[in-house]
């Protein structure tokens, strides 16, 4: 059985970006005029401007040749084909991803979404606000453990928030005397 589509060629294997990407004319039925290489390019920029140069920096230093096509996949599909679209603002879809993350019990990645949803303009009130709501469709340990997690979140982004103006405040007390 072929998932070709008539009057298609038949494509070579999906690779990594860098040396070996192949350039697909079509990337797929989410946006179809976009290429692969500009679904994985404003997928980057995307990822990035969500979840911060850090973060990516990190995940790309760790990326190995098992995990390669996986980092390429979710920067495409999910960053590139699916947040850059326009029905959604970002709000939003930070929304619909910590309840996702709670219905699954994907505590990680509800942490680092939780520091995303900042990014993206949610309040901590909002967060609170979407975890309670989880409650009655996730239910309430998965909320509870939402609580927890996001929690130690938000404390470790205020510890590291008073670390960096305390760096400040030495600067300044290093340029002046």
């Amino acid at each position: 059985m072929s998932l070709q589509q008539p009057g298609q060629e038949k494509r070579g294997t999906f690779q990594q970006a860098g040396a070996n990407w192949v350039d697909e004319p079509r990337a797929g039925a989410v946006q179809p005029d976009a290429t692969q290489r500009e679904l994985y390019d404003g997928g980057m920029a995307v990822r990035r401007e969500v979840l911060s140069d850090e973060h990516v920096d990190r995940a790309n230093a760790n990326t190995t040749e098992f995990t390669a096509e996986f980092q390429n996949m979710i920067t495409r599909i999910a960053w590139g084909s699916i947040w850059t679209r326009p029905g959604l603002s970002r709000q939003m879809r930070s929304v619909a991803v910590l309840t996702a993350m709670i219905a699954h019990g994907h505590w990680d990645e509800f942490a680092m979404h939780v520091r995303a949803a900042l990014r993206n303009g949610l309040t901590r009130d909002e967060i609170k606000e979407v975890i309670l709501q989880s409650a009655i469709y996730c239910g309430v340990p998965s909320a509870n453990t939402a609580f927890k997690v996001a929690q130690e979140t938000l404390a470790q982004i205020d510890a590291d928030t008073d670390e960096d103006a305390d760096t400040d405040t030495d600067a300044d007390t290093e340029d002046n005397p």
